[in-house]
């Protein structure tokens, strides 16, 4: 069975995302937290994405200034393997990349059965608390970056119920940026 899991970078105080969608308070710069990206998407997981992010993310990756700035890191997203789920998409060249339009929770159950590549969730956070009040998430990795903001939408924001975590492993940056992975606990 397919593991899902989540990557998201988070503020101090709790949101993925600030007013307005503002994400330019999560900076990533420095050499390590560069390697450590690069490791990541070499593990070559399925992407899942909701609209928004990947069209964010879409604008940014094929594009020369990430080539130029950060070439390895922009073959291994550009070549892996996505999924955008949206209602009003209907074309996604960033390649190669499959549409969902309609059932994305049973989609998703049918994925997590088939074999084949691990599951992860970039950005998106209203599919990751659809996923997450569904139980098809197996694991979250969150980038806590040292900043608070001001206002901003919350990771979990409209999570049912309560949602029991283990921590597996921590990662800190000198940047003061700590990642946190977590499983889900099964009580």
């Amino acid at each position: 069975m397919r593991k899902l899991t989540v990557f998201n970078f988070v503020s101090l105080n709790g949101y993925f995302k600030g007013l307005n969608g503002d994400i330019s308070w999560a900076k990533r710069g420095d050499e390590e937290e560069n390697k450590f990206a690069i490791e990541n998407a070499k593990k070559q997981h399925l992407l899942l994405f909701g609209r928004i992010t990947y069209q964010m993310m879409a604008g940014f990756w094929p594009s020369p200034m990430a080539l130029q700035h950060n070439p390895v890191m922009a073959a291994e997203i550009n070549k892996a393997e996505k999924i955008v789920f949206s209602r009003t998409l209907d074309k996604a060249d960033w390649g190669p990349t499959t549409i969902i339009k309609n059932n994305m929770i049973e989609e998703v159950r049918k994925l997590k059965q088939q074999p084949g590549k691990d599951m992860t969730v970039l950005g998106s956070g209203s599919i990751i608390t659809q996923l997450a009040n569904t139980g098809l998430i197996d694991e979250y990795s969150l980038s806590i970056h040292p900043v608070a903001i001001g206002d901003g939408t919350s990771l979990l924001k409209g999570i049912v119920g309560r949602l029991n975590l283990e921590l597996v492993s921590t990662q800190a940056f000198k940047s003061g940026v700590i990642t946190l992975n977590y499983r889900v606990a099964h009580d």
